[in-house]
């Protein structure tokens, strides 16, 4: 793979710019420091010399690839570090979704937190002065000369919380992400259909699929978002990037209510009306649809990179991913993508220099190469990593291709404060046939243009 450092300029261009009870977990104890916010002066990047410190880390990584590089850089950690001890709480991304808010609120608040990059998660957590602005460590560790300004933007606000993309930092992402289609490969050779390579082609899959008995398009959209992951590679089929930017950044001055989207949305129907997605896809949990993908239900698979370790791991060579078709010949693919979930220190955190450090570690080129060994993609250094097998050599390389080619678009739910409930439900009524498409883009419209309008 050709991957620079630097291709995931793509996130941003023309755009100046990444998924969603238990009880809280405890907060640092035993630290030394003090909860005030950093200043560049006062940046402590010697781990050894802080003293004896509990890091309550909680993260999002719970499935296999993504586990287990996390177990092994913790492990790795508090080995050069005896003197920081990490606690840690991982969580479902929908588990952590719905408990941090209350977490960081709370008298145990954690001290370093994976959140989501979304307005209604870390921009309201900027917005209330509940995450410590990281560029005085992005300084001192020399964050902002390893990661590309397009990479630092992905979790960036202004501290008032209203502008993304642009100002302070607030968040370290570990990982690369890009949404495409995993196929089964000994299915596609023994129903006599070639990978498709335009969507003309995919689109002649699905129907000869259907014809044979199989099912086209695994979904479980139970949680309502994996539907807007589906929807973001139809919608680059049809709409221009740039368009695609300024409606997911919630920028001024887009719509949702365009012939072009309104193609993405009655495809969508199309598909439902030909039974192309198996059966009871709206009620079924996203975790059973695609491990029930990886026992050989269903031909194709519409997600992100964050599935490659569990789906090599089960699958072995039977699996395949490929970026969706260009829109049109010779085209570059448009497609969902960015960052997976930066890591954010708590403005509660008791010892903000030894959170910083355990950052730092845990997003080092060292620890890029441990992520790459277990099958996860690296949001920075890609290029100098070996994808672990034959999937992971595919994911690598779209993500580097679709970055280079500057077609990566933003996560939808990242337009508004609400926008991820608002197209989460508004999918899901599309789906089911109880809203037309043109009703949809108008939901959708309205909750873009009241946002973009203040």
């Amino acid at each position: 793979m050709n991957r620079t450092r630097t291709t995931l300029v793509a996130l941003v261009a023309g755009a100046g710019l990444a998924l969603s009870a238990c009880a809280p977990g405890g907060g640092s104890d035993d630290s030394s420091g003090d909860s005030a916010s950093p200043t560049p002066g006062a940046v402590k990047t010697d781990a050894a010399s802080l003293g004896d410190v509990t890091l309550t880390v909680w993260d999002q990584e719970v499935r296999g690839g993504q586990e287990k590089q996390m177990s092994t850089l913790n492990a790795e950690f508090q080995k050069k570090y005896p003197n920081i001890k990490i606690k840690r709480v991982s969580r479902s991304f929908d588990d952590l979704v719905k408990t941090l808010r209350l977490a960081l609120t709370g008298a145990d608040a954690p001290d370093v937190v994976q959140a989501n990059n979304t307005r209604s998660q870390m921009g309201e957590f900027v917005k209330a002065g509940q995450l410590v602005n990281l560029d005085p460590y992005a300084t001192a560790y020399g964050w902002d000369k390893r990661y590309p300004q397009s990479v630092r933007n992905v979790a960036s606000y202004s501290p008032d919380g209203k502008t993304f993309g642009s100002g302070s930092l607030f968040g370290m992402p570990q990982v690369g992400e890009v949404v495409g289609i995993f196929y089964n490969d000994a299915k596609l050779k023994t129903l006599g259909i070639n990978p498709p390579k335009t969507w003309a082609d995919f689109d002649a899959a699905l129907a000869t699929a259907k014809s044979k008995g199989e099912v086209p398009l695994v979904l479980g959209n139970l949680e309502k978002w994996p539907a807007g992951h589906v929807f973001g590679v139809v919608q680059g089929r049809f709409t221009k990037a740039e368009d695609i930017r300024k409606l997911g950044f919630g920028q001024p001055g887009g719509s949702w209510v365009t012939p072009e989207n309104t193609k993405a949305a009655q495809t969508l129907v199309d598909w439902v009306d030909k039974g192309y997605f198996n059966s009871g896809f709206n009620g079924q949990d996203y975790d059973p649809a695609w491990q029930g993908f990886t026992k050989g239900q269903g031909l194709f698979l519409i997600a992100g990179s964050w599935l490659q370790a569990d789906l090599s791991s089960a699958m072995k060579t039977d699996v395949k991913f490929m970026l969706p078709p260009a829109p049109e010949a010779g085209g570059t693919p448009v497609t969902t993508g960015g960052s997976g979930l930066p890591f954010a220190i708590t403005e509660k955190a008791k010892n903000k220099d030894a959170a910083a450090a355990y950052i730092n570690f845990i997003t080092s080129p060292e620890a890029m190469k441990v992520l790459a060994d277990n099958g996860n993609l690296p949001v920075v250094e890609t290029a100098e990593q070996k994808a672990p097998d034959a999937l992971g050599t595919d994911v690598f390389t779209a993500f580097g291709t679709v970055s280079k080619d500057d077609g990566l678009v933003p996560y939808l739910d990242w337009a508004t404060p609400t926008m991820g409930d608002t197209l989460g439900a508004t999918l899901q009524d599309l789906l089911a046939k109880k809203a037309t498409p043109e009703k949809a883009l108008e939901a959708l419209q309205k909750d873009y243009g009241d946002f973009t309008a203040k």
